[in-house]
């Protein structure tokens, strides 16, 4: 396979041009420590409300997970809402399933105030049902849905399947209607571009090794600086993060997600297979999940591999991409990779995000998925957050235990693959 280790969103993002330039210094009302979208969201939030922001970035703006998904921008939660229900009553799962509802409408608000050229498309995401009995679940989830909380859903019986599809491989489907999609490198990029406009300083290149209290705030030490601030957001997800995240890292399962791109494919071939561009995911516990570029590329992944995204990782789980792909879509057996790549996606023990503050830190991540979407919202959610508005973080009566035996380094992955393979083959 001869495919840059690139991924496309960020070969194909312009670069970002308003990063602060100089020393880390001075003093803050806010330090965010990651350029991800929580942190954007956050900064161009605080910022247009007057507050004096910094914001520290290890690498490049959206260079970890925020540049390297599925560019899905779905409405719905990680979860089967009837799941949910059963957990923590209605209400609450109405609650939860409405915020990812709300956090797609942010995008969309966000993209049109700030002009941000990134192919935001109202496309609905299609879940697929891999086996007949899936289809059966996926109409109950319908059912619930539609009676509950969601009028914009819609089932595609076996029959009807080649409407959405032109595949053999799945019985049926679930249309969430309002979700999006996006080229989330290029909206990263416009967030971070709109901060910087607002007056928040953004350091690329800056990881921050040091992070120690004082008597009214916090000092934030960079390898080109500190700088002194009142209040700071941890939103690094599950990048690495030095010795002062400790709490975080026991919290966080950071699980590869690794994703090719194919050459530009002939419109009467793509009119075939995806008729209406949607968002597709299939409903495996190790599925994948894919769709078109506005230059009609497939975007094509899945947790291939229950293992860490590096060079050598990407390339073995973007091997077994492509025979997948070519399984579903043999129409699609030879075309060419442009690009092959990983990322790391942040999950928590259930799945849910976790926010809210801890030891006098300020905190958002965990968003096991759906961090396009949920992660811009819950940045603007914190700067509300920090600013007094305890209400306006939907996930805080959520208690977080650590994992039990985690400490940063994911060593029972393999295992956890094993368990999903397994369900997989009985369900």
């Amino acid at each position: 396979m001869n495919a840059s280790p690139l991924s496309y969103w960020l070969a194909s993002a312009p670069a970002f041009t308003g990063g602060a330039q100089g020393a880390v210094e001075g003093k803050a009302d806010v330090a965010i420590i990651g350029g991800g979208f929580t942190g954007l969201s956050a900064a161009l939030a605080l910022a247009r409300r007057g507050a004096n922001v910094v914001l520290l970035e290890a690498g490049r703006v959206v260079g970890e997970a925020s540049g390297r998904n599925g560019g899905q921008c779905n409405n719905g939660t990680a979860h089967d809402y009837g799941a949910l229900s059963a957990r923590f009553g209605q209400d609450i799962a109405k609650a939860y399933y409405r915020a990812h509802v709300d956090a797609v409408d942010l995008v969309e608000r966000l993209v049109r105030e700030e002009g941000i050229d990134c192919a935001f498309n109202r496309c609905g995401r299609v879940k697929l049902a891999a086996k007949p009995k899936h289809y059966e679940k996926l109409v109950r989830a319908h059912d619930l849905l539609a009676a509950e909380v969601d009028e914009n859903v819609r089932l595609v019986p076996p029959e009807r399947m080649a409407e959405e599809v032109g595949s053999d491989a799945f019985h049926g489907a679930l249309i969430q209607t309002t979700s999006a999609q996006l080229h989330p490198a290029r909206f990263g990029v416009g967030l971070a571009e709109a901060a910087a406009r607002a007056g928040a300083r953004i350091h690329e290149h800056a990881e921050v090794t040091g992070l120690d209290r004082l008597a009214n705030g916090w000092r934030v030490t960079t390898p080109n600086g500190q700088v002194v601030a009142d209040q700071v957001l941890v939103a690094t997800g599950g990048a690495p993060v030095a010795a002062p995240f400790g709490f975080f890292r026991r919290r966080i399962v950071s699980v590869g997600s690794f994703i090719i791109a194919t050459e530009p494919l002939e419109n009467a071939l793509t009119d075939r297979l995806l008729p209406n561009r949607r968002n597709y995911v299939t409903s495996k516990n190790i599925g994948n999940y894919f769709r078109l570029t506005a230059d009609n590329r497939l975007i094509f992944g899945g947790r291939a591999r229950f293992a860490i995204s590096d060079p050598r990782s990407d390339l073995k789980s973007g091997r077994i991409l492509e025979q997948t792909m070519g399984e579903i879509f043999p129409a699609l057996k030879g075309v060419g990779i442009d690009h092959v790549w990983g990322g790391m996606v942040d999950l928590t023990a259930d799945r849910l995000p976790r926010a809210g503050e801890q030891d006098g830190l300020f905190y958002s991540m965990g968003y096991s998925g759906h961090g396009v979407q949920m992660a811009t919202y819950m940045g603007q959610m914190m700067a509300r957050v920090m600013g007094g508005d305890k209400s306006a973080n939907p996930w805080a009566n959520l208690d977080w235990p650590s994992v039990p035996g985690h400490f940063g380094k994911p060593w029972f992955l393999p295992l956890v693959g094993l368990w999903y393979k397994w369900q997989d083959v009985i369900h």
